[in-house]
């Protein structure tokens, strides 16, 4: 079976009211290359969440 890697994002909206939350570590290959990446970004004055991932 073929492991799948890659960055996590989630958002949860109730009630009126959102939260997003993402994991923090950057891989090359197995290796980790940083633990502590922030991918979870307030944009255009706070009023934005966004979650960042990609190669």
């Amino acid at each position: 079976m073929q492991t799948f890697h890659a960055t996590t994002i989630l958002a949860v909206r109730k009630d009126g009211r959102v939260a997003l939350g993402g994991d923090g570590q950057v891989t090359m290959g197995d290796t980790v290359m940083k633990a502590t990446a922030q991918k979870v970004r307030k944009i255009r004055e706070g009023k934005v969440l966004a979650g960042f991932a990609g190669s």
